[in-house]
């Protein structure tokens, strides 16, 4: 699909992203001519051409501090913390650093004590989170000790077979090791006496951390002779007709469908055959949810789907088109461009609309998904099985955009052009030029573009704009970064 090269490093162990050798070490030519610090530009060019980062999930029983070391990790705060079990919702994953090493956190801080059990709550969002970790750090509550739902949890990682650290939490000092200590018994190899709310001992748990983490996740994306079937995550709201529409591309009956929302207990990886090509389907239908127990569906949501997508590689957003637009609706896109998947938007039981609706409909998709218009969108009916021919074209469409690279040389031409057509406005009585850039990765398309002074918010969705316009990019997120100039002249 792509001509681009995929190189192994340079000898000075530096990674190129996507740039080839010869194309490396010509743009540092022109970096150095421009007066760059050379160790800033092989930074920028590492971090953008980054493939999928590995996945870290936080898991423990409520109230033992998971959100707190979330926040410590990532460096700031974000997770919801508060002194009560099931405070974490929406958003539960993150991008950390620790040592130059970039990896995502999920956090899986918030649940609620249902009718099945506060075990059987825990263990359920534990799976959830695993899944799509390439390891594990397991909170416990030194001061507590190992708990019963604690064991539970450790049946769960053993059955998993991924890398676990053990953290013994709320250890504020010296006196309290000794506590820790007793975690030995769990099975899971050394304790880690950490404070999360003070700092105490996370930089030597987090040091555990990068050495359980691979470099890259084990998975490989790309056609069916790399990694396998291309991973298609079916995500949306509960009862917009995930289900339904796996059974009607399926062509059988595979998934247990109902009106009652949250019927699929268990993610179902579905192998079908549609347009000649095999996809996985990761069917994400169902939470476990009683009709009186709603403040928990919501997070239950979240981190299925955030599993789901994690694993995928294009993402196919199911909108129940006779309802308006909701806030999680757009929660569920934000997650999808977040993760940085290939993206299609789907909306179902289109043949129940009427000319008024669809009217209504266009209005909000306009104002509320205007910023994923380049998103392909499909009009179906998982019911009648209208417009099903359709999906594979676009998810065809997405992914092709999601591995799109535009050759350095070229790119520089069009920035060139952009550039003299449309000056970045004069701020302050300067005015900031783009002078070069490249795509240092793809999957999805990162851009690393190097400026003389501060562009804008508005000038970098201008230039995202006009990239679109002119190479495609359809269906896939973009990423710019902007990397500026110290003020020091050009080199001589």
């Amino acid at each position: 699909m792509n001509d681009h090269i995929h190189s192994e490093g340079s000898p000075d162990g530096h990674d190129h992203g996507e740039l080839g050798d010869a194309e490396y070490a010509e743009f540092m030519e022109l970096a150095a001519e421009e007066g760059f610090d050379l160790e800033d530009v092989e930074g920028a060019i590492e971090a953008a051409g980054h493939g999928p980062l590995p996945v870290l999930a936080v898991v423990g029983r409520p109230n033992v501090g998971k959100s707190t070391l979330v926040n410590r990790i990532i460096g700031r705060r974000e997770a919801v913390v508060e002194d009560k079990p099931g405070v974490t919702r929406d958003r539960v994953t993150y991008e950390a650093e620790w040592a130059g090493r970039r990896f995502k956190v999920v956090d899986t801080g918030g649940w609620e004590q249902d009718v099945l059990g506060i075990d059987a709550s825990v263990a359920a969002q534990a799976e959830y989170a695993i899944e799509a970790a390439d390891a594990v750090v397991f909170v416990v509550d030194a001061k507590v000790g190992a708990t019963d739902t604690d064991e539970a949890v450790v049946r769960l990682l053993r059955k998993a077979g991924k890398p676990v650290v053990l953290c013994a939490n709320k250890v504020d000092g010296p006196s309290g090791e000794a506590d820790a200590t007793y975690l030995w018994s769990l099975g899971l190899g050394e304790p880690h006496p950490v404070s999360a709310l003070h700092g105490r001992g996370t930089g030597d748990m987090l040091d555990s951390v990068l050495e359980a983490l691979p470099d890259a996740p084990e998975q490989t994306f790309g056609g069916a002779g790399i990694g396998g079937p291309r991973r298609i995550a079916l995500i949306g709201r509960p009862n917009v007709g995930k289900s339904s529409l796996l059974n009607k591309v399926a062509g059988e009956e595979r998934v247990v469908v109902n009106e009652l929302a949250g019927t699929t207990r268990d993610p179902v990886d579905e192998l079908i055959e549609l347009g000649g090509i095999t996809w996985k389907f990761v069917d994400t239908a169902g939470i476990r949810k009683r009709v009186h127990l709603q403040q928990g569906a919501d997070y239950y949501a979240s981190l299925r789907t955030a599993a789901a997508v994690e694993k995928a590689e294009v993402a196919v957003i199911l909108i129940d088109a006779s309802e308006s637009i909701s806030v999680q609706d757009q929660r569920i896109v934000t997650m999808a461009v977040e993760a940085g998947r290939a993206m299609v938007i789907a909306y179902n039981k289109w043949d129940t609309l009427d000319e008024e609706r669809r009217y209504y409909l266009e209005r909000e998709i306009e104002t509320e998904f205007g910023q994923v218009a380049w998103a392909p969108r499909v009009n179906v009916s998982a019911s009648t099985g209208r417009h099903m021919d359709k999906l594979v074209p676009a998810i065809e469409t997405a992914l092709a955009g999601w591995e799109t690279r535009v050759p350095t040389g070229r790119l520089n031409a069009f920035l060139g052009e952009l550039v003299a057509a449309h000056p970045h406005p004069i701020r302050g009585g300067k005015q900031p030029r783009i002078l070069f850039g490249t795509q240092a990765g793809t999957k999805p398309p990162r851009f690393v573009l190097f400026a003389s002074g501060f562009i804008e918010a508005g000038y970098r969705r201008f230039i995202e704009r006009r990239l679109r316009e002119e190479f495609g990019f359809e269906g896939t997120p973009i990423h710019i970064s902007v990397r500026v100039r110290e003020k020091r002249g050009k080199k001589k």
